[in-house]
């Protein structure tokens, strides 16, 4: 015996760790499909590790001139003239900066031209008209103050061209190496460029998009994108490249995408910048910094000194609430869009990258298979607690490595995988062992259940000092159920096939009682005792009895079917089985009943005693379920017909009783209905010795109720002949007086 509970246990223990195999093998097909709400989780890691490390940069090679709320109450509100920005370009020139970029597009001509003004006024003469026309546009002037600086203008992608073409951008020169890069990149249909006097009059043109991910954060912009075939690159390295006098750029690209953008300065010299498999690049964000900004206000008036912008690189661009170029980042839930290029251009300028190695797949699922496996290993043998330690200790490991790696590398490991994966390897180990050990306690338990109900079990469990002797008073509703005729039909059975019957009656009977929450006390041969609310609470216990009672006749019904065909079958005749319920509701003593040496758990009271009597009234009347009349008041919804008035053997109180007839669904039957009325006026006119009125009443309850009510209505016909003859005497109160139990 102990050799084969050995073996059960080691299997058990070899089909938990093929269990979880196979968890771990799912586990990783998630993480290879990669959906967003694991991206979600990894990208928030990183973020983490940004908000705990920022950039640690001090230098501001980049200067932000703000078009800002001051700058608007100065100089109205957006758009401004081209003039007014050509006079910004012109200050910004004029203290020393190396380059210019705009985060800004002017994508349609200045509506406040000279030209503009005159075509938007036809009542000026002629001669003024011509006049203005002849004069520059504003377009112009802006165009012309590019030439005292370097200027990178802005261009946005355009996800859609709604049937127009975009227009052609001439796109700076880019090499490759290694393949083609553009299959990889963040692409669109056409771009939103500058108008064309100013496209042509800058040095260069950026893209700035900055293309957030799903969740709305900054954190990787794409250092170049393709637009139809062209590639073109993003503002940041634009301008570092025009700044730098660089004349190319070089995209590197390997089997799984694009590796590496290279600028590639005047002197032979190149700044490397890593990428991602698209092409994008990850920012290392810093906090918002009021330093890069210099207002455009104070650039205007000339308030700004010029160790501020001199040698600087410029991006003009808006703080402005809005002008909506507000964005999130990692470490800053609100941030202007512009200051996003000035973070990337000195994450680039002083080479302070964070990126994700192209290897970080391949080591995330090596951490996260190795410590799952150790797991599964150690857990069998250490325990939950000591193994739970052991996790915690490896996990700190890797954590602390993958902080290491980012601090000190500013590489990118996901912790969220590995550490998901051992956790819920660890807990699937502890739950299936839970299970094991669960399913060993059911077996402990059912063999009890042979000898006491599962419910006693259950309760004893928890509460074991309910062993002891005693009882509780409550209030409960008993059944009582037995077969009619059972002597009959024991005497033409053999010993083995009374026992096969017996068994095939009481199991559906059982089941139909436990289902619905009731407690069987116990058989008495063919009879049943149940009980409800004990040891469990049942606050509808009435329903729960009325619903199991209906239920058994449903099982009785189905079991007659059988044993009529199985006898049909053997060429034999079959009389159907035809069992009587009693239900009544009251308060009894419940607990456990008995001796010192043995005890059973049961109940006690008067109204076990009704129940019983109830019973074996279902055969004078002949319906099948009698129930007592607080049963009938907890349970007013199911379809249940008055019987009698009637004072059962033993009791000197008389009881009235009910016959329930079906669910609720029937009580609410226009047939039901009917059938109630007319018994109502029935034992009215009989209780009240009225015998013409009670026999025509009864003829109504006849015909309502039909076959199963046929019996009953012979039994009053017959009853109110028997008055008829002998009269009751005057101060008879209806009550029916049982002979039998």
């Amino acid at each position: 015996m102990a050799a084969r509970l050995w073996a059960r246990l080691t299997s058990a223990t070899v089909l938990n760790r093929a269990g979880v195999g196979v968890l771990l093998v799912l586990l990783c097909m998630l993480r290879i499909w990669d959906p967003p709400p694991v991206q979600y989780v990894r990208v928030k890691i990183f973020d983490l590790y940004q908000r705990l490390r920022p950039s640690q940069n001090t230098q501001r090679p980049v200067v932000i001139v703000d078009i800002d709320e001051e700058s608007l109450k100065a100089h109205g509100q957006w758009p401004w003239p081209r003039t007014l920005v050509a006079r910004l370009v012109d200050r910004i020139a004029e203290a020393g900066a190396v380059a210019v970029g705009f985060d800004i597009i002017f994508a349609e001509p200045d509506g406040r031209s000279p030209a503009a003004y005159a075509e938007a006024m036809p009542e000026l003469p002629e001669a003024a008209r011509q006049a203005l026309t002849a004069l520059p546009s504003n377009d112009s002037k802006l165009a012309a103050s590019f030439g005292h600086v370097p200027v990178v203008v802005a261009m946005a992608l355009l996800r859609e061209l709604r049937g127009a073409k975009a227009a052609p951008v001439k796109a700076a020169s880019i090499a490759t190496r290694g393949g083609d890069p553009r299959p990889y990149l963040i692409g669109a249909p056409g771009l939103l460029a500058n108008v064309p006097e100013l496209q042509r009059a800058a040095r260069g043109a950026g893209l700035v998009t900055h293309y957030p991910e799903f969740d709305g954060v900054v954190r990787r912009v794409p250092a170049i994108y393709r637009v139809a075939q062209t590639v073109y690159p993003t503002m940041a390295i634009e301008l570092i490249r025009i700044a730098a006098g660089g004349r190319t750029m070089v995209v590197r690209t390997g089997e799984d995408g694009v590796e590496t953008v290279i600028i590639g300065g005047p002197d032979g010299s190149s700044i490397a910048i890593p990428t991602d498999q698209r092409g994008r690049i990850w920012v290392r964000a810093s906090r918002h910094d009021p330093k890069r900004y210099v207002s455009a206000r104070d650039v205007l008036a000339g308030t700004v000194g010029k160790d501020r912008l001199e040698g600087r690189l410029v991006i003009i661009g808006t703080s402005a609430v809005g002008l909506l170029d507000i964005k999130s980042t990692p470490i800053e839930r609100g941030m202007p869009g512009v200051e996003v290029h000035a973070q990337l251009i000195e994450n680039i300028l002083f080479k302070d990258h964070i990126s994700r190695p192209f290897y970080a797949d391949a080591v995330e699922f090596f951490v996260a298979v190795a410590l799952a496996l150790i797991l599964i290993a150690l857990l069998p043998a250490l325990g939950a607690m000591r193994t739970l330690m052991t996790g915690v200790a490896l996990v700190g490991i890797a954590v602390a490595a993958a902080w290491i790696a980012f601090a000190a590398r500013g590489l990118l490991f996901d912790l969220s995988f590995p550490l998901a994966a051992s956790f819920i390897v660890y807990f699937a180990l502890t739950f299936l062992n839970y299970l094991r050990e669960e399913r060993q306690r059911r077996w402990v338990r059912s063999a009890f259940t042979r000898y006491l109900s599962p419910e006693v079990v259950t309760e004893l469990a928890k509460n074991p000092a309910r062993l002891n002797l005693g009882g509780e008073m409550r209030e409960m509703t008993l059944l009582f159920s037995d077969i009619r005729g059972f002597t009959g039909i024991s005497e033409g059975l053999d010993a083995a096939r009374l026992t096969q019957f017996m068994n095939r009656y009481l199991t559906p009977m059982t089941d139909a009682i436990m289902a619905a929450k009731g407690t069987v006390d116990k058989y008495m041969g063919d009879a049943i005792m149940a009980f409800w609310n004990a040891p469990l609470d049942d606050a509808e216990h009435a329903r729960h009895a009325c619903r199991a009672a209906l239920t058994m006749q449903e099982r009785l019904a189905a079991l007659n079917a059988a044993l009529t065909a199985e006898a049909e079958a053997a060429g034999k005749s079959f009389s159907p089985v035809v069992n009587g319920i009693g239900l009544n509701t009251a308060v009894c003593c419940v607990g456990n009943m008995g001796s010192e040496q043995r005890f059973d758990y049961s109940v006690l009271g008067d109204g076990v005693n009704l129940a019983s009597r109830l019973e074996g009234q279902t055969k004078a009347y002949s319906v099948p379920i009698l129930v007592g009349e607080e049963t009938r008041a907890k349970a007013a919804d199911f379809a249940l017909l008055e019987i009698d008035l009637i004072r059962v053997k033993g009791k000197r109180a008389p009881a009235r009783i009910f016959a329930l007839l079906g669910g609720p669904e029937m009580a609410q039957s226009e047939a039901h209905r009917a059938l109630e009325g007319a018994q109502t006026a029935f034992l009215a006119a009989y209780r009240a010795a009225q015998w013409d009125q009670a026999e025509t009443a009864l003829a109504a309850v006849r015909a309502a109720g039909g076959e199963k009510l046929a019996a009953l209505c012979a039994l009053y016909a017959e009853r109110i002949a028997e008055f008829r003859r002998d009269p009751p005497p005057p101060d008879w109160d209806g009550v029916f007086t049982a002979e039998t139990k």
